[in-house]
């Protein structure tokens, strides 16, 4: 059971790796980390702790991801370049566009060691009043969403950072934010598969590395558990849209789940549903996370099969991907953040938006 943190994604405190941290990730095996703006002051602050966090792996590289998705989710608000909304992308009709601009993000990013993004937003904004999603849907039709959705995972995935597509089976419909409670999703199975799975669907055949399933209560779906709880979702996923690679849940530290389920539990659930990766923001969290994991393997709860092949598919990702790692050389990063040509295209990307 060595390798159990393997399933895991953790956040970490602060600007810097702590000891404990550090102890951590190299006991358990972490299989990767998120970052956030805590983590953050400069972009050479952040290599060097990318740079740390990865003198902490075993075998292959751990994935050092963040959720970058342009407009209000971007974690790194100074130094990189800042983007508008999807929503507003969108209006220039232009995938061509939506390839630069996340092919500029994943330049930024993997410059300084991040590998994954937490991105594209797959969501349809089928709901005007939804605020969690909102201006982060690329629109309110899929075959539109679609097309973008194609042009950012190549973006990203071309230029070194592995694309993550969410928020499975869609959260473009609700107004209830799972980060506080459980939002629950009345669309029949019908209107799921013919609207909201187009984009995702698109998403599996433009090759995305990773799928983010949601919290959410959908009746068509499961009416007991939560998406990222529920066995069915994952058959969903598997079957119907054919996904083989990673699936990863939204972070487990959610109200909708936090308030139902200890870490321990909620773990093994999503687990033996089907998740591949576990999401948290606290390393604290994580922790208990995998004591319970660890509990289900000695008394069979989890199979060791589904076990195997959970840590097949991560490090089958991590071979084919990240097997050529190489620490950050530091004094190169500023070349490539933030470059002129970069600000010149964002000028005039925020001039053409301006004008629609």
């Amino acid at each position: 059971m060595s390798n159990v943190g393997q399933l895991i994604i953790t956040g970490i405190k602060g600007i810097a790796l702590g000891p404990q941290e550090r102890a951590f990730l190299e006991e358990e095996d972490v299989g990767g980390v998120i970052l956030f703006s805590h983590n953050f002051e400069t972009p050479a602050q952040l290599a060097e702790l990318v740079n740390n966090i990865q003198q902490t792996r075993k075998e292959y590289p751990l994935f050092i991801s963040v959720d970058h998705e342009g407009g209000r989710v971007i974690r790194f608000k100074k130094y990189f370049s800042q983007f508008p909304a999807m929503e507003d992308l969108a209006k220039l009709d232009s995938p061509k566009i939506c390839f630069h601009v996340h092919k500029i993000m994943a330049t930024e990013l993997s410059v300084c060691g991040i590998n994954v993004s937490y991105s594209p937003c797959c969501d349809i904004l089928t709901n005007k009043n939804n605020k969690v999603i909102g201006n982060r849907s690329f629109g309110d039709e899929p075959e539109e969403v679609s097309k973008f959705i194609s042009a950012a995972i190549r973006g990203l995935q071309t230029n070194n950072v592995l694309a993550c597509s969410k928020h499975f089976p869609g959260h473009g419909s609700t107004t209830k934010d799972s980060h506080y409670e459980l939002p629950i999703v009345k669309t029949s199975l019908d209107d799921l598969k013919s609207k909201e799975f187009i984009p995702f669907s698109r998403a599996v055949r433009s090759r995305v590395e990773f799928m983010m399933v949601a919290h959410l209560l959908v009746d068509a779906i499961d009416p007991q558990l939560p998406c990222s709880l529920s066995p069915k979702l994952y058959q969903l996923l598997r079957s119907d849209l054919k996904f083989k690679k990673i699936i990863i849940t939204d972070d487990m530290q959610m109200k909708a789940i936090a308030d139902r389920y200890s870490a321990e539990e909620a773990a093994v659930l999503a687990l033996n549903a089907g998740a591949d990766v576990l999401l948290y923001r606290d390393s604290e969290v994580a922790k208990q996370a995998i004591a319970g994991i660890k509990d289900a393997m000695k008394t069979k709860v989890i199979k060791n099969d589904a076990f195997n092949e959970k840590i097949e598919r991560i490090l089958d990702c991590k071979r084919r991907n990240l097997s050529e790692y190489q620490p950050v050389y530091i004094p190169k990063i500023s070349d490539k953040i933030n470059a002129r040509s970069s600000q010149v295209f964002l000028e005039e990307l925020a001039e053409r938006i301006q004008v629609i």
